[in-house]
C-alpha cells in the first residue's frame, strides 16, 4: 500500500528548493515534495488568504496544481480508494485532505483506522464531519484532521435543513462552540460553511484554527469553493455563494451535439455508399482473388 502514497512525478530536492516546495515523509511511510506542511498553513493564519477547491477528476486535479491552488479537499471511499490515488497522483507537490465518509466509522478505533487508510494511500489530512471525540481519537494518533461546522448538510436535520446558520446569537455561539471543541480536540482546521460573513471574521480570530470559508463569505483564513462551481461544470441555478470563472456546460453541450453529428454523417456515408473509400480499403494484387476464387472451389 505504501507505495501508492509515493511521490509519483517527485521531484530533486535542489529543483523542489527552487519551486518552494517541501520534501515531506508521509504518515504511510512514503517521500514526497509538497507546497505546504500542516505547520506553513498554520503559520499563515492572519498573514494571507489561502485558497482550497475539491477537483472531481484528475484533470482538475492537475488543473488545480499548475495553475496553483493552495490546498486541495479529495472525496475518498474506503472501499474504492483508486479515485483519490488518482487524484494525488495527478497533483502530487499540493496538500491534499482527504474527505472521509460521516458514516464510515461508529467508532474511535474505526476513525483511526479510516484516517489511517487515507494517509496511506496519499493523503495529507483527513477533512471529516466527526464528533470531537473521534477528532481527538484521530489526531492523537497523528493525523492532521479538518472539522466541519456551521451548515453541515448531512447533520442538517439539527439546524433546521439546508439554510443558513449563524443568523442568531444563540446559533452563533453554538457554532463558535463547536469550532472551540474541534480546537480542544486537536484539529488543525475546520471547514465553516453557509454562516454570515462578520460572525466568520469575528470566530477566525477566536480561535488557533484554520478556517476555511464555504458561503460564510471573506472572513475565513481559507477561501473554498468546488471546482465544479468554478468552472461551471453544470448549468444554473447555482449556490449563491458560488461564482462561475469557466462555462464547460456550454462546451460539453457542444461536444455532445458534435458527437451526434458525427454519427449521423457516419450512417449517412454507409447508406449513400461513400464509406469506406478508396483511402479506406486494402486492394488486392491482380489476380488474387481469382486464384482464392479457385483454390476454394477446387477443394469442394
Amino acid at each position: 500500500m505504501v507505495s501508492h502514497a509515493t511521490g509519483d512525478g517527485a521531484i530533486p530536492p535542489r529543483d523542489a528548493a527552487q519551486r518552494g516546495l517541501k520534501r515531506i515523509m508521509t504518515l504511510g511511510g512514503a517521500y514526497g515534495t509538497r507546497n505546504y506542511t500542516v505547520k506553513d498553513l498554520r503559520d499563515q493564519k492572519g498573514v494571507r488568504v489561502l485558497v482550497e477547491t475539491v477537483p472531481f477528476t484528475p484533470e482538475e486535479a492537475a488543473a488545480a496544481e499548475e495553475a496553483g491552488v493552495d490546498t486541495m479537499k479529495v472525496r475518498f471511499d474506503p472501499t474504492n480508494p483508486e479515485p483519490a490515488i488518482a487524484m494525488r497522483r495527478a497533483a502530487p507537490n499540493t496538500f491534499m485532505a482527504f474527505s472521509v465518509p460521516l458514516v464510515a466509522a461508529a467508532s474511535e478505533t474505526e476513525a483511526i483506522r479510516l484516517a489511517y487508510d487515507a494517509m496511506v494511500v496519499g493523503a495529507d489530512a483527513v477533512m471529516c464531519q466527526w464528533s470531537p471525540r473521534f477528532i481527538s481519537a484521530a489526531a492523537e494518533a497523528g493525523v492532521p484532521v479538518q472539522g466541519h461546522a456551521g451548515l453541515v448538510p448531512r447533520r442538517s436535520t439539527w439546524t433546521g435543513g439546508l439554510r443558513a446558520v449563524g443568523k442568531t446569537v444563540e446559533e452563533a455561539i453554538w457554532v463558535y462552540q463547536k469550532i472551540k471543541e474541534f480546537e480542544s480536540a486537536g484539529a488543525y482546521a475546520v471547514e465553516v460553511e453557509v454562516i454570515p460573513e462578520e460572525l466568520l471574521s469575528a470566530i477566525s480570530k477566536r480561535t488557533t484554527l484554520l478556517t476555511s470559508s464555504i458561503g460564510a463569505g471573506s472572513g475565513g483564513d481559507m477561501q473554498f469553493l468546488f471546482a465544479e462551481d468554478i468552472l461551471g461544470n453544470n448549468p444554473p441555478p447555482y449556490p449563491r455563494h458560488s461564482k462561475q470563472y469557466r462555462e464547460l456546460y456550454k462546451l460539453k453541450q457542444e461536444m455532445q451535439a458534435q458527437r451526434i453529428s458525427g454519427f449521423k454523417e457516419f450512417i449517412d456515408d454507409v447508406k449513400s455508399g461513400k464509406f469506406p473509400g478508396p483511402e479506406h480499403v486494402i486492394r488486392a494484387k491482380e489476380g488474387l482473388v481469382d486464384k482464392f476464387v479457385e483454390a476454394v472451389e477446387s477443394d469442394q
